[in-house]
């Protein structure tokens, strides 16, 4: 093997490992951030509000490692995130339910047909999701409904506090249902992956592969977080079409970053669904921006 391949290669791996780094710091930092500027302005006013945020992101944290979900890090990093989706919706209508949907699917789906992804040699670790994962499913959710508790906090009025910073929130979740459904159940169901780009049929697993079983199955998820959130977060009949239709939009641009980006080794996995969320929460902004 040429040891200038060889080197090129473990540099590559080095910078790829630091984008799932360099993610779960920016967007961690970001939340807590944004939590600590909320609960400063609410505990004079309003000192049980943190204290239940705190209690919802403690609660999750201990049930997704009681189901050996994710590992420790990624626990607490998911009730961060979880503390700053009740702080922006609190109540019994809250952004938790969409995000209890949400994990409730992708660890049914990341369960189901184990022996088979084994076998494929595509099977999440028994420790669960790691914490640069977490950010990455998750990040954009937490960051949109960082502007959304500000805006309640001071009262703001104006795009920040409005249905789309809602729908924003409520298209990455979504869109992180589907693009899990789709990927975990479409490597069981079978069904041919084809690449995105060529349509060329591909192995099971491949970046940027797509079945008719995983599309339908990521639909399925998106529709059903969506009508979760549409309820919870009060989104009219149309603003959650919206929100489907941009996670689903946020699915393909997950399969097509993997096949352009993700198979050259210029992207991994991690920035591939931290772009895709990102992409569906813009997308579901883009009606309420262009007006």
């Amino acid at each position: 093997m040429n040891p200038r391949m060889t080197l090129q290669s473990q540099s590559r791996a080095h910078v790829l490992r630091w984008q799932s780094r360099w993610l779960l710091v920016m967007v961690s930092a970001l939340a807590m951030l944004g939590v600590a500027t909320e609960c400063h302005f609410l505990i004079p006013v309003l000192p049980m509000l943190p204290l239940q945020a705190l209690f919802a992101g403690a609660l999750l944290a201990g049930l997704v490692r009681a189901f050996h979900a994710a590992t420790s890090a990624a626990a607490l990093v998911g009730g961060l995130f979880t503390a700053a989706l009740y702080l922006a919706t609190p109540g019994w209508r809250t952004a938790l339910w969409p995000l209890l949907a949400l994990l409730l699917l992708t660890l049914s789906a990341t369960r189901f047909g184990r022996a088979r992804k084994e076998n494929l040699g595509v099977a999440e670790g028994h420790h669960g999701r790691t914490a640069p994962q977490v950010a990455a499913n998750l990040g954009i959710a937490a960051l949109a409904s960082v502007p959304l508790g500000l805006a309640r906090s001071f009262h703001l009025s104006g795009f920040l506090g409005t249905s789309t910073m809602r729908m924003a929130l409520a298209a990455a979740l979504a869109e992180a249902a589907a693009d899990t459904l789709s990927s975990e159940l479409g490597e069981v169901l079978g069904g041919e992956p084809r690449l995105l780009t060529t349509l060329r049929p591909v192995p099971a697993g491949t970046d940027g592969a797509i079945s008719r079983a995983g599309t339908f199955a990521g639909f399925s998820g998106a529709a059903i977080v969506a009508a979760v959130a549409a309820f919870a977060l009060n989104l009219t009949p149309s603003q959650a079409a919206i929100v489907v239709i941009a996670a689903i939009a946020g699915l393909f641009i997950d399969s097509w970053l993997g096949a352009v980006f993700e198979r050259k080794g210029w992207l991994n996995n991690d920035a591939v669904n931290f772009l895709s969320t990102l992409a569906a929460a813009l997308l579901a902004t883009a009606p309420a921006i262009r007006r």
